[in-house]
């Protein structure tokens, strides 16, 4: 899977969980660690775990790609998850907003990704 693939898939995984924010920053060029960053928000701890947990599921189940590294599930207020190409943050909003990385890698193509989800059925 490409990276934008990847990042595209994650995305949409967060979305499912009703991701609030979904953004993508492009950092091929910039740094040599990673790929992308997807970024996006919970409204509450609870459910930033809901928004990894349907990730790492999701990836896993659909995928086959499973994160190589997750940290900072307990306390839930940012958490980093390691897909080696892409790195995905989901935070509670007033931790995003207090570190804002949208503002901080500002000089990189970012792309708000506006997903639909599944409708009730």
């Amino acid at each position: 899977m490409r990276p934008d693939q990847l990042a595209e898939a994650i995305a949409h995984q967060a979305a499912e969980k009703k991701a609030l924010e979904i953004v993508e920053l492009d950092l091929r060029g910039v740094i040599d660690y990673t790929d992308y960053f997807v970024i996006c928000s919970g409204t509450s701890d609870r459910q930033v775990k809901s928004i990894c947990d349907g990730i790492r599921f999701g990836m896993k189940q659909e995928h086959g790609v499973a994160a190589r590294r997750v940290e900072g599930l307990p306390q839930a207020h940012w958490v980093l998850m390691d897909y080696l190409d892409v790195i995905v943050h989901v935070f509670v909003p007033e931790v995003r907003t207090y570190y804002d990385l949208e503002r901080l890698w500002g000089e990189v193509p970012l792309r708000a990704l506006a997903l639909p989800t599944s409708s009730p059925g």
